[in-house]
């Protein structure tokens, strides 16, 4: 089963108490207060790390705790902070306290640093309380105590394109040709269980991320299969590629009709989503007669009714590939969204 979500409990480390404590020289066996400050505890961040694709890992490992501060001694020493705590996560990641529904932050960037737990403050030793009325004071403060949570982990697809499409119809297979992707293959449906990622490189300067979402099927939009879980990917992309097998069968209205069902879940999902540009992939070309090839395609786009862009491909010998991740390139740099154009993090989670 495709993962894209966990919880964890993460805690701060313990402020570490302060000292109580007195100087005893061999000349000054009654001196003034010298209890010094505890440390403060360690605090967890979760990071982005863009070498990481997956959430899988937190099924394994729910809790995690920071190092507690140590405490101060005498002679006004000061204990040692305790460690931070980072944990790593995909850039996709949306941060939610799981009690609260608190939404904390989404990380879109590697390295982004986000505090997901403070450590506790760090208590104070007796030496701070000496006053001209007080010489001798006992009191000291305790370190605090750090923060607790239960954090949601949910992973959400960045990417510039999105494939999509019914199981089995080439979307791994154009992924890996296209990118530096390796995705699983196999000729049976449902090979792709979990969204994988690559990258486009045309030159300098010029590149583009894509996603491989698994294979959807009639009824993914009401939550057939994991549907509703790959399709909230498909809102963080801003072109769909719909990836078309044209050779499973010959029949032209089983292939118009397979388009369809792609389209109507869109639509049932996300009015939004649905009016997103979309190309429709024709793939696996090599596979049919030449000398039918063009006829056939055309009766396809007939059938099914298609007004949009379309491209023939084979995503085993290349061929129409180039075209088509081309024009992509065209398009994304005539239509980059506004600095201001973004989703709110509320929306993220919808």
């Amino acid at each position: 089963m495709f993962i894209d979500e966990a919880q964890i409990r993460v805690e701060a480390g313990k402020g570490g108490a302060g000292c109580l404590s007195f100087r005893r020289e061999k000349h000054t066996p009654r001196g003034g207060p010298d209890g010094g400050d505890g440390g403060r505890g360690g605090s967890i961040y979760i990071i982005g790390d863009a070498h990481l694709n997956t959430l899988v890992d937190f099924q394994h490992h729910r809790s995690y705790r920071a190092q507690n501060g140590r405490p101060g001694a005498g002679r006004d020493a000061t204990g040692r902070d305790g460690e931070d705590l980072e944990i790593r996560v995909p850039l996709g990641t949306v941060i939610q306290d799981v009690e609260t529904r608190e939404l904390i932050d989404e990380i879109t960037e590697s390295n982004q640093r986000v505090l997901v737990a403070k450590g506790g403050s760090n208590g104070v030793g007796n030496a701070r309380f000496k006053s001209s009325t007080n010489r001798s004071p006992r009191k000291t403060i305790p370190g605090g105590a750090g923060e607790v949570r239960m954090l949601k982990l949910e992973l959400r697809i960045l990417a510039d394109v999105g494939l999509v499409g019914l199981p089995n119809a080439g979307k791994s297979s154009l992924i890996r040709k296209v990118t530096n992707a390796q995705p699983k293959i196999a000729d049976y449906p449902f090979t792709t269980l979990k969204p994988s990622r690559g990258v486009v490189g045309l030159g300098y300067g010029r590149s583009y991320t894509i996603a491989d979402i698994p294979g959807l099927i009639e009824g993914a939009s009401t939550g057939s299969g994991l549907g509703i879980q790959f399709l909230k990917h498909l809102r963080h992309t801003r072109l769909l590629f719909h990836v078309v097998d044209v050779y499973s069968t010959v029949e032209v209205e089983s292939v118009a009709k397979s388009i369809d069902v792609i389209a109507n879940e869109l639509a049932q999902f996300d009015e939004d989503l649905a009016k997103r540009e979309r190309w429709l992939v024709l793939n696996k070309v090599d596979l049919v007669s030449e000398v039918e090839l063009e006829n056939y395609l055309q009766e396809i786009i007939s059938k099914s009714h298609w007004s949009g862009k379309w491209f023939a491909v084979s995503a085993v010998t290349g061929s129409g590939c180039q075209k088509l991740v081309g024009e992509a390139m065209n398009w994304l740099e005539d239509n980059s969204p506004e600095p201001n154009e973004h989703q709110s993090i509320e929306e993220l989670l919808l």
